[in-house]
């Protein structure tokens, strides 16, 4: 899918390609309403309104809340753009389709970068800031059997997002998994992650997986 793909702003790579897999097979029809957190480009937004979802995304980066609205003109399609803190610009509304591919890569600075593109990947120790806002949300996101799509890195927790979203009243399971190495981020802290035991000495591939999780 072409896309405009400022240098401020997330380029899709692995992580996005595994999600766009995941949502090719949900049930997308028109009227389904979508919601795409930490959208970026808004490649996710646009590939559902594409498929007739009335779509809606959040970014809290004004450079990518600009790049995804001009995408979606690029595509013909619509999608309602907010800018702001994962679900807060849409507090009260409910979706039968929420995805997220937010930052997830560990890192030493406990708290998020305020500017700059780290904020799209840098989420924390255990890569975890957001991931855990996103299991506490979902369930105030989504209609009844609605479906949550979150994708992050086996560094991150796989077992623990798990366990957060079964908390917090979701069934959920890994729907997808791929392997791949190392981007340049993740290279550049590989001893890092090695002193912190979140990799085996050496390895320099991560494992993706798509959390798909259901609000019965």
């Amino acid at each position: 899918m072409r896309m405009i793909k400022p240098p401020s702003v997330y380029a899709p790579q692995g992580d996005t390609e595994l999600l766009l897999e995941g949502l090719a097979e949900e049930d997308i029809r028109p009227g389904t309403r979508s919601l795409d957190l930490c959208t970026g480009t808004g490649i996710i937004a646009i590939a559902a309104a594409l498929r007739g979802a009335d779509a809606t995304a959040v970014d809290v980066s004004r450079a990518a809340v600009a790049t995804a609205r001009l995408n979606a003109r690029l595509h013909d399609c619509r999608v309602r753009l907010f800018r702001g803190d994962l679900g807060e610009p849409v507090a009260g509304e409910r979706f039968d389709l929420v995805t997220a591919n937010p930052p997830y890569v560990p890192a030493e600075n406990p708290e998020p970068p305020a500017h700059g593109l780290g904020r799209a990947w840098d989420a924390g120790p255990d890569g975890r800031l957001l991931l855990d806002r996103i299991c506490r949300q979902a369930p105030l996101l989504l209609n009844p059997d609605g479906v949550l799509l979150l994708v992050h890195s086996s560094l991150s927790g796989v077992t623990a997002t798990l366990d957060a979203l079964q908390r917090a009243g979701l069934d959920a399971d890994v729907a997808r998994r791929r392997t791949q190495p190392f981007g340049p981020v993740m290279t550049a802290r590989a001893d890092w992650f090695e002193d912190r035991g979140l990799v085996e000495t050496g390895l320099r591939t991560e494992e993706l997986v798509v959390i798909r999780a259901t609000r019965g």
